[in-house]
């Protein structure tokens, strides 16, 4: 007698070729039964032999489709005769939502296959999908993912796509994207004033716009996430004519290469980069510069890496392929504005900064920008979360499977938030900047569309304990239209959470010495923190040490003026007056005191507007500044930094020279002091040295500082962990530097890689802290 099981697959296994898969394998395992999508996942019922059945399971955990992921396979007996037909596929079910949404995933090699060839019927087809690849996350609106709950439901499949759709055994059965030119979705070319280009019986859209692109032309081109700006990456005049009208005016712009190769021509690419580059996620890889072919210099001024990413749409692949060097690709947006996603919207958001419009009638429901990432210290490290990564769920470390559902709203900048459950966490797409209107109301819709797409219903809120950020005071506003419990988690120990659990550290796991350096984040004691050493478990932590506070001068405004940093930082270690005796004819000494010194003074003395910041992201503010990088202006966050790494000089760097700092013991902790530093680099200044030089001594000294005040607190409080983590740390030489020098000694050290070490990691961290506190009341 046959015997029947239940088989219940939970985990990333719809919209992937699941079921299919397991059609095959059952029919090639002797097995009888029928397989179906619900909310909870992949429902089998099967029957047959003892021994067909455990080879279907196991065969089935090593045979899972490419961009499915198993998390848990539940097997139970079931009685009854088995049904007389062959194993098939039924309809989806409904009920309560536990399943995953995929990611959108690069265009597989079987589908670029078809669109370059000739002869086949999709060709030139810029939507040819399957279910190896494809949009998923950026065209679902709800769960189950089936095509009427996507944004493919006004397309109406052909006889032949619903043969493919309709038919097990091909690699487009139930792929929920499918079409072609007869019945999908449709690109065409418009100029700025709206009207549609002919492009003649010998040419298409595409044709047109590889035309205009080679022309010097800008063009606003609609993808699979989002609107794009994009030009001629090896055109000067054109890609300065972006920076100024997209009005982005330093921060680097990422590039697309047609393939490895390409990209090769431009940027040093080593095993591991290349795998990532042609991964199914498809992210922007940060990549050393090669130098061999140059580029516009207004790609990434003064900068030695390049943002580089490969085609994942077949849009992209077909672009490409027209053009002898890589395009600029860049968010179709005026400068830290969300990116456009409707026709509507880029027509009028992006007019006076596009040429012509490259747009397409299948709707972008969920917004997704292009994720980066960039291999340090051995590792690949997220810089920004976002397609091809989520919302794939993220498991949470042993002792939470009984959390309940929680909401966690992030922080200010590089927002995400994270929603958790029963052992699990759903972190959202990067949101950006909550400070533009637009990006919050971004914000707002998709944390509403996330809890309906997971069916999710909150039982605690949490939120960053700063008062002042927008994600707070939403969170404290929903809290109490809801009426649900609030908690505030502090920014840093959010973050140190955040890796902890990335690393599966257990729940009541000893404690770690976290160390978080970043801009800003919201302390305790209601000072302004960004440089703690902090001894952390996962509902509390203790500050154990901390950079010496020092002003900055006009609030906010020493975020985007850096040489306030710098004027604050030589008061605090030498006072003004004896900078100015003791360097009288240095550079940096004329230029800030062509400065308002005497209002300077003044607000310092009083305290007006000169709120204290132990950051170490002003820190590096300061010091390049007072080497003339990036002096007056900062126009975004973390520009200083980023252009004083990139002019340090490696052999100097090599050669351990570094400038020193003192400790002292304070009430509330050891304090570091950056005088002996600030003394180094003005007499270096006064010495005619380098300001690369200058620079690999900076680096060398703090990361000298960290380690060692690390090793000491490690010792007296018998720490064995280190974790490194804030924005501060996605600087490769400091985090590399400091790593390399725990690990000597015996620590292990942990610093994220799959989630940013930014602040959009920090709604993970708070979910984290939320959840312990609840589960070890």
């Amino acid at each position: 007698m046959l015997e029947g099981e239940e088989i219940r697959v939970r985990g990333l296994v719809q919209g992937v070729g699941f079921r299919p898969a397991v059609w095959h394998l059952a029919r090639e395992c002797g097995l009888v039964g029928e397989v179906w999508n619900d909310a909870e996942g992949v429902l089998i019922r099967a029957w047959g032999e003892a021994e067909q059945l455990s080879r279907f399971v196991q065969r089935l955990e090593a045979e899972a489709p490419p961009l499915s992921h198993i998390e848990k396979i539940e097997r139970a007996r079931i009685t009854g005769p088995a049904p007389t037909r062959q194993f098939s596929i039924v309809a989806s079910q409904q009920g309560e939502i536990l399943t995953g949404v995929v990611p959108d995933a690069a265009t597989c090699p079987a589908c670029l296959t078809e669109v370059l060839d000739r002869h086949d019927r999709r060709f030139r087809y810029p939507f040819t999908n399957c279910t190896h690849c494809g949009p998923r996350l950026s065209i679902i609106r709800a769960i189950p993912y089936d095509r009427r709950n996507t944004s493919m439901s006004p397309f109406r499949q052909c006889q032949r796509c619903q043969a493919e759709y309709d038919n097990p055994a091909d690699r487009r059965f139930h792929a929920q994207p499918n079409a072609c030119a007869d019945c999908g979705p449709r690109v065409w070319l418009e100029d700025s004033q709206g009207k549609m280009l002919d492009t003649g019986e010998r040419a298409d859209a595409i044709t047109q716009a590889i035309e205009l692109i080679n022309q010097g032309a800008i063009l606003a081109i609609k993808g699979i996430g989002g609107v794009h700006l994009a030009c001629d990456a090896g055109n000067p005049q054109t890609v300065a004519r972006l920076r100024q009208t997209k009005r982005r005016y330093h921060k680097a712009f990422a590039l697309m290469a047609r393939d490895l190769a390409m990209a090769e021509r431009y940027a040093r690419i080593d095993p591991e980069e290349a795998t990532l580059l042609q991964s199914t996620a498809a992210p922007i890889l940060v990549l050393d510069a090669r130098g061999c072919e140059a580029l516009a210099p207004e790609v990434a001024p003064n900068q030695t890496t390049l943002g580089i990413m490969l085609p994942y749409t077949p849009l992209h692949h077909l672009i490409m392929q027209g053009l002898d060097r890589p395009m600029v690709l860049t968010s179709g947006n005026r400068s830290d504005e969300p990116q456009c996603i409707t026709n509507e919207e880029a027509r009028n958001s992006l007019a006076g900064i596009a040429d012509y419009w490259l747009l397409h009638d299948r709707d972008i429901v969920n917004r997704l920008d292009d994720s980066v990432v960039r291999l340090v210290d051995g590792r690949a490290r997220m810089l920004r979360r976002a397609r091809g990564y989520a919302p794939a769920p993220i498991q949470l470390p042993p002792g939470f499977e009984q959390t309940p559902p929680i909401l966690a709203f992030g922080g200010e900048l590089k927002n995400t938030f994270c929603l958790v459950r029963d052992g699990k966490a759903i972190l959202s797409q990067h949101m950006g900047d909550l400070e533009y209107p637009t990006t919050h109301r971004d914000y707002r819709h998709n944390q509403a569309l996330y809890q309906q797409l997971y069916d999710h219903q909150p039982e605690i809120l949490v939120v960053d304990r700063h008062p002042d950020y927008l994600s707070t005071q939403w969170g404290r506003e929903q809290a109490q239209q809801r009426r649900l419990p609030l908690q505030e988690v502090q920014h840093h120990h959010a973050h140190i959470t955040a890796c902890m659990a990335e690393y599966g550290l257990p729940l009541g796991c000893d404690p770690v010495l976290g160390i978080a350096l970043d801009g800003l984040g919201f302390g305790e004691d209601g000072a302004i923190w960004g440089g703690e050493f902090l001894k952390v478990e996962y509902p509390q932590y203790e500050k154990l040490a901390g950079f010496l506070p020092v002003a900055m001068i006009g609030g906010a405004k020493a975020m985007y003026e850096p040489w306030r940093n710098t004027y604050a930082h030589l008061v605090a270690a030498q006072g003004w007056e004896r900078v100015v005796g003791d360097y009288p004819e240095l550079e940096l000494t004329h230029y800030l005191d062509s400065k308002p010194i005497g209002n300077l003074n003044t607000m310092l003395e009083r305290g007006l507007n000169c709120p204290l910041a132990s950051s170490a992201g002003r820190l590096f503010d300061a010091v390049a500044a007072a080497l003339g990088v990036c002096r007056d202006l900062a126009s975004h966050e973390g520009q200083a930094a980023i252009e004083l790494e990139s002019i340090t000089d490696s052999d100097e760097l090599a050669r351990g020279k570094c400038y020193g700092f003192t400790r002292e013991a304070h009430a509330d902790g050891l304090v570091l002091s950056w005088q002996p530093l600030w003394f180094g680099v003005l007499d270096d200044l006064n010495a005619g040295v380098a300001a690369s030089v200058i620079s690999a001594r900076f680096h060398q000294g703090l990361s000298t500082a960290v380690s060692a005040v690390a090793l000491d607190l490690c010792a007296e409080h018998q720490l064995k962990t280190v974790v490194l983590s804030g924005g501060v740390f996605q600087n490769r030489l400091l985090l590399t530097l400091i790593s390399e020098r725990l690990r000597a000694a015996g620590l292990r050290v942990l610093s994220p890689s799959q989630l940013p070490a930014n602040d959009g990691g920090i709604s993970y961290g708070q979910a984290v802290v939320a959840a312990a506190r609840h589960l070890l009341v």
